[in-house]
Order: C-alpha cells, then sequence, then structure tokens
C-alpha cells in the first residue's frame, strides 16, 4: 500500500520537476542496509526506551528546523557582500549548487545509511526521517525534500515486501490491499497537485508542526508504558 502510494507520487512529483532521482535511488538503497543494522542494534533495548528515543529525536529535528526557517529571512536580507555591484547576481551559499547537483556522494551516501540506522532502530522510518535530513543536511527545500523522499519510500518499500515474500508463507487480503491502494494513490495524486501551490515556508512550518504532534504523542505512550 504504501510503495503504490509513494510510487504514484513520486511520479507525478517527478513530471513536475521536484524529484532529484538520483539522491533518492541512493537512499533507498543505502537505507535498507543502514536499517538492517539498526534493527539489529535496538534488539536489546526496552520498546518504551526506544519510543522515548525517538520522540526526543523528533523534538530536536523540529527545533532544528524551527531555526532553520528563521534564519532564511534574515540570510535574504543580510548586507551584500564587499566588491559585489548593485543589481549583480546574488552569492549563492557555499556548496549549495555541489549539494543540489549530487556532487558529493559521500555526504549522501554517509546522510543515507545514518536514516537507515535510525528507522531500523526505531522501527519508524518514512517522510519523518527522510525529508528533515534531505532538508538539514542536504540543502534540499521542502517541495524538493518531499518528493524525492517518496522515492526513498517507494524503494524501500519493494525491498521489504521481496523479502519477505522470499521467506514464504506470506498471505495477503488483495481486495483490503486494493483498497487502500487506491485510496492512497487517490491521495498521493492530490498531494502532488497541492504541493506545487503551496509555498517551501508553509510546507516547512506545517511539516515541523506535525513533527511535534507526532513526538508528543510518542513521548505520551512511552511515558504510559513505562
Amino acid at each position: 500500500m504504501v510503495g503504490g502510494a509513494a510510487g504514484a507520487g513520486a511520479i507525478i512529483h517527478a513530471r513536475a520537476g521536484r524529484v532529484r532521482l538520483r539522491e533518492g535511488a541512493v537512499f533507498g538503497v543505502l537505507g535498507i542496509a543502514g536499517s538492517y543494522a539498526g534493527s539489529r542494534l535496538s534488539a536489546a533495548v526496552p520498546a518504551s526506551l526506544l519510543l522515548a528515543g525517538f520522540g526526543l529525536l523528533m523534538l530536536a529535528v523540529a527545533v532544528t528546523m524551527t531555526a532553520r526557517r528563521r534564519s532564511q529571512p534574515r540570510a535574504a536580507h543580510a548586507p551584500r557582500a564587499r566588491g559585489q555591484r548593485e543589481g549583480g547576481p546574488a552569492p549563492r551559499a557555499v556548496g549549495a549548487s555541489r549539494l543540489r547537483g549530487g556532487r558529493h556522494p559521500l555526504l549522501v551516501a554517509g546522510a543515507a545509511t545514518g536514516v537507515g540506522l535510525i528507522t531500523g532502530f526505531f522501527g519508524v522510518g518514512g517522510g519523518f526521517v527522510v525529508v528533515p535530513v534531505l532538508v538539514l543536511m542536504l540543502g534540499f527545500d521542502m517541495p524538493a525534500a518531499a518528493s524525492t523522499s517518496l522515492v526513498v519510500i517507494a524503494v524501500d518499500s519493494a525491498a521489504a515486501l521481496a523479502a519477505r515474500t522470499g521467506h514464504g508463507g506470506l498471505a495477503l487480503d488483495w481486495a483490503l490491499i486494493g483498497a487502500f491502494a487506491g485510496a492512497a494513490v487517490a491521495g498521493a495524486l492530490a498531494g502532488g497537485r497541492l504541493a506545487g501551490r503551496a509555498s517551501p515556508q508553509r510546507l516547512s512550518a506545517a511539516f515541523t508542526v506535525l513533527i511535534v504532534i507526532v513526538a508528543g504523542y510518542t513521548l505520551a505512550r512511552s511515558l504510559a508504558a513505562a
């Protein structure tokens, strides 16, 4: 269900030019190995502690994204660099073009492996982990991060399904899968159209609020289970 919806959404966003396919594919493939290692590391950690750790991680991500969003207006209105002529092109941030062009494969690989470790260790995944990493570490704007994360989710979902199918004995309710997948694909198509109309700043703010809500719910569950 998740993989089908992510794949459909990725196609819509790719047609709009918001998907960075190379980084997404690298994240997906390297995330598989990192997720396996993270799941092995988490075997000896109590579930309540994992929930609490994930909640704190999400709060830290929300704080970091908020600080980044507040710093952007100041950067936009910063004084021009000495020697720059009036009306000339604005200076680009150091390394920004390289990050956007995918010219730092080691950074992408390290971030992808770290995402895999986090998803495997805490037992969570999807955009809640991938999107903040793409925004904070690789300098993606929110539309590109959200769109590229769908490629990562589709790759990881396909790999997980293949692994479980390979073990045999997998019984699937295709009627239920079809109903949920159809609704999810319809939602992905609608979300893809809405994403093109929303500003990156508002998307970032909405995503930060969503992270805070998930973090609060996770911490509440961990305290109740303690």
